[in-house]
């Protein structure tokens, strides 16, 4: 029972994490509050999601945006300002993942944020994700990537 249990958190996790690049597209677009975009997030996708991930990640990365964009600014060959909503929601989550939720495989995080960059950035996009999440997992992972 155990694993299909797991299958089920993780499947819930997957679909939270795609929920939080359309609720991060919202915020920088449309400047909303992270409570107000959450509330209407829970109504419009029933329970079927990791809402406490959703919570933490969206509240997090709302209030601590600037630490979370000097994870990754060292890596990035422009400036912040230049990235598109949908990459700089990519590169948010995945180095928030990276730096706090150290409990998830470094990889696993890097594939699915590359995944998402696939269904939701521009034709190129998944490659500067993959290359600049790989940079700050060197950074902030070290001993799990030497592990």
């Amino acid at each position: 029972m155990q694993g299909s249990g797991s299958k089920v958190a993780v499947a819930q996790r997957k679909r939270s994490r795609d929920l939080l690049v359309q609720a991060l597209y919202q915020w920088l677009i449309g400047g909303a509050d992270a409570g107000q975009i959450e509330a209407e997030f829970r109504a419009d996708n029933g329970r079927k999601n990791d809402w406490d991930f959703f919570h933490e990640a969206l509240v997090f990365i709302t209030a601590n945006q600037l630490a979370i964009d000097a994870l990754y600014k060292p890596f990035l060959d422009r400036d912040i300002a230049q990235l598109g909503p949908i990459e700089a929601g990519l590169l948010r989550l995945g180095s928030y993942e990276l730096s706090q939720r150290i409990e998830v495989p470094y990889r696993v995080v890097i594939n699915e944020y590359v995944e998402l960059a696939k269904k939701y950035g521009a034709s190129e996009s998944h490659r500067f994700v993959n290359g600049i999440l790989d940079k700050v997992a060197r950074e902030h992972r070290r001993i799990e990537i030497a592990g």
